[in-house]
């Protein structure tokens, strides 16, 4: 479960002593960078975050060369064999590869973090670590001093460490039986939501996703490919045709899926894929914050749906019904309950939250800057994001927005999806297609 990006940079990349001194300078700024995960005997509390007291800054970054000329698919292959690779769970969790020999005067970065470190709105914060804003950004203030780990701690210091969580927990459980007896009608009326939430999800549960040859036993091997558009262009079809941008995407997934399945062989007539769409709970006051504080709703892939504009409508039509259900709630009283469950009960509850029988694929699009960045100087030209693979799930879609452009990341299984390049065709052309139905409809210039 590592996610992580691809970016491509202008100009000749930064020496190594270059590369690790930057982050080196700006590493306290994000210090669960430095924290390796330490269990209980027996498992018999929570994993909890600790110090790594053999943190070494050069085992986490690494460098590689591109083979001459250094193209694009060499490139997309690079980052499809680093992504098959587990972090080491016994160091912190999170590898970044400098990559020279990159054709046309370029260089490109490779970032893989797990899951449980970040998501995806406080990855786009974390990347503050190693960006500037101006190629030429005033120094910023260190540490002070050197790092020093904190010594590791011992099993009964560990085990109250994991208790320490669920008590603060039960502490706010507390509180928020205090206010319900003092204000009882409020109180009954989020229970009430709450428990219609829940009910939303368990009444999804009852009906899965369809099974299609994205959803098949996957092996530890990727493929990797990136479809770069222009966030201009999404917006032009939805303010042609209503909806989000993120609308708009689905639809433009739902119509390459379509083509994909179409190429295998396969029916689509009455097959609705659903795709699991995460959606933060991060509130503004959290938002420095890092760790996991993401939810999940299944959004609608009419692949049955032939016209472009048909689908895109069913998209936005029925992703407005899912904001205004009570499933993002329901979702978040799960997340929250997860908080104070046992190892078991937190697996129980999982795989209700994000059981994968309940969708085809994940499609994660996450909002960038839209301004450019910098690296030592150097301005970022593309930002290319990379989601995960749950079980027997062979594709997952990231899409991330930068400094105008909406770049998507398809990450495949190896043996599942050796046609992996045919879908991101397809989602150029479907993307085609709607601008240039948007475009005929929009008036003529007087």
């Amino acid at each position: 479960m590592h996610i992580g990006g691809l970016t491509i940079i202008e100009g000749p990349p930064p020496t190594m002593d270059e590369f690790l001194e930057q982050i080196r300078r700006r590493l306290h700024v994000v210090p669960r960078y430095r924290h390796k995960l330490a269990y209980t005997a027996l498992d018999s509390g929570r994993p909890v975050w600790i110090d790594d007291p053999s943190f070494n800054l050069e085992y986490h970054v690494r460098h590689t060369a591109l083979p001459a000329p250094g193209s694009w698919q060499d490139l997309q292959d690079l980052t499809a064999r680093i992504f098959s690779q587990q972090l080491d769970r016994s160091k912190p969790l999170w590898e970044m590869w400098l990559i020279e020999g990159l054709e046309d005067n370029r260089f490109a970065l490779i970032t893989k973090t797990h899951h449980s470190l970040i998501d995806g709105i406080a990855g786009v914060d974390l990347a503050t670590v190693l960006f500037d804003l101006s190629p030429d950004p005033p120094p910023l203030p260190t540490s002070g001093r050197p790092w020093q780990p904190h010594s590791e701690p011992g099993t009964a210091h560990l085990l109250a460490a994991g208790l320490a969580g669920a008590l603060r927990t039960g502490v706010a459980l507390a509180e928020g039986a205090m206010d319900a007896l003092a204000h009882p009608e409020r109180a009954l009326t989020r229970a009430r939501e709450a428990a219609e939430g829940v009910g939303e999800i368990i009444w999804a549960g009852l009906n899965p996703a369809p099974e299609t040859p994205l959803n098949v036993p996957i092996g530890p091997h990727r493929r990797f490919v990136a479809v770069t558009s222009q966030l201009a262009d999404f917006k032009t079809v939805k303010n042609a045709f209503g909806g989000t941008v993120n609308d708009v995407v689905l639809a433009v997934v739902a119509g390459a899926l379509r083509s994909f399945l179409i190429s295998r062989g396969r029916r689509t007539e009455g097959v609705e894929m659903r795709a699991l769409v995460p959606v933060s709970v991060r509130t503004e006051a959290e938002r420095d914050g890092g760790g996991n504080r993401i939810v999940v709703m299944r959004g609608p892939l009419p692949v049955y749906i032939s016209d472009p504009l048909n689908r895109l409508r069913f998209v936005s039509s029925a992703m407005d019904g899912l904001k205004e259900s009570k499933q993002a709630l329901g979702a978040e009283v799960i997340s929250g309950a997860q908080n104070f469950a046992p190892p078991t009960i937190l697996a129980q509850a999982s795989r209700l939250n994000f059981s994968t029988r309940l969708f085809n694929l994940i499609v994660t699009n996450v909002p960038g800057p839209q301004f450019p960045l910098y690296v030592l100087g150097r301005e970022m030209l593309q930002a290319i994001p990379v989601a995960f693979l749950p079980e027997n799930h062979a594709l997952a879609i990231a899409i991330m927005s930068y400094n105008g452009q909406m770049n998507f990341g398809l990450l495949g299984d190896f043996d599942a999806l050796p046609d992996i390049d045919v879908i991101g065709e397809n989602i150029a052309a479907e993307l085609a297609t709607l601008v240039s139905l948007a475009r005929e409809t929009a008036p003529a210039a007087v």
